[in-house]
């Protein structure tokens, strides 16, 4: 038989002092009061107090097993807590940096819609002035026809006489209308005669010659001529001709001819 001695032992430290202490009270109490048999009895009751003790023990121990688990369960998602804390505060600066460049950008955008309106408002007025300048060239350039136009009028009627044979009666500027009511606005016209005949002079001034210049009169000598039905001499009165701009004329017109604006006097 297992005594209570040893069943003590096997409790736990910090129970089994107490356990001792009691049953030595209670057997020096029961030594003259109660038979070996009760003894036995309560012997066999403290072991069966000793296995529940043992068990709570064990329970105890699971439980604090349990209980470091947790803890250790506890400490990691702290960690992942402040983990994710930190993670959120990245975020929170990236969204913040985000969204400083977006305002960085829209005030870019507002620095370049400024810039684009300061450089439509420049091209507008660059554009404005070219018209402007556009006119006055034009304008220029229509006085200095006219000049020219008005030059060659003057002119002309000598030169013909001398160099064609021409006896002009009429030179000035006009309009012909055609038949189909449609008209051209000849800007040296002449009426003459030569050995007796009629002729037309037909002349275009010009202060730079160039091959759609040639290109244009020649229809338009072309429309004349079936019109009038009558011999037409062709001329034009330019400042300047490229020489390639002369031999295309000759080429395509040989009746025409190219007066110098600057010779005319010394023709006269």
């Amino acid at each position: 038989m297992i005594s209570y001695g040893n069943l003590i032992r096997e409790l736990p430290a910090e129970v089994q002092f107490p356990m001792m202490k009691i049953l030595d009270q209670l057997r020096g109490e029961v030594s003259d009061m109660v038979t070996i048999t009760d003894f036995r009895r309560l012997e066999n009751v403290v072991s069966v107090l000793g296995d529940k003790i043992l068990e709570l023990a064990e329970a105890q121990k699971r439980t604090e097993m349990r209980v470091e688990e947790l803890a250790e369960a506890q400490k990691r998602t702290e960690m992942r807590v402040e983990e994710l804390a930190e993670a959120q505060k990245r975020t929170e600066r990236r969204v913040e940096e985000l969204a400083e460049a977006q305002k960085r950008t829209e005030i870019r955008v507002e620095e370049l819609a400024e810039a684009q309106k300061r450089t439509e408002d420049t091209l507008s007025q660059v554009v404005g002035k070219q018209d402007r300048m556009a006119r006055e060239v034009g304008g220029l350039s229509t006085s200095f026809g006219y000049f020219l136009e008005n030059e060659a009028i003057r002119f002309l009627p000598d030169i013909l006489k001398r160099e064609k044979g021409i006896d002009i009666r009429v030179m000035d500027r006009r309009f012909i209308v055609y038949a189909d009511g449609k008209d051209d606005e000849i800007n040296i016209y002449g009426e003459g005669l030569r050995d007796g005949r009629e002729v037309y002079v037909i002349g275009e001034s010009k202060s730079q010659l160039g091959k759609k210049d040639v290109d244009r009169f020649r229809k338009l000598v072309r429309r004349v001529t079936g019109h009038l039905k009558s011999e037409v001499h062709p001329l034009f009165v330019t400042h300047s001709a490229h020489p390639n701009v002369e031999a295309y004329a000759k080429e395509n017109m040989p009746e025409l001819t190219i007066y110098r604006s600057y010779k005319l006097k010394k023709h006269e």
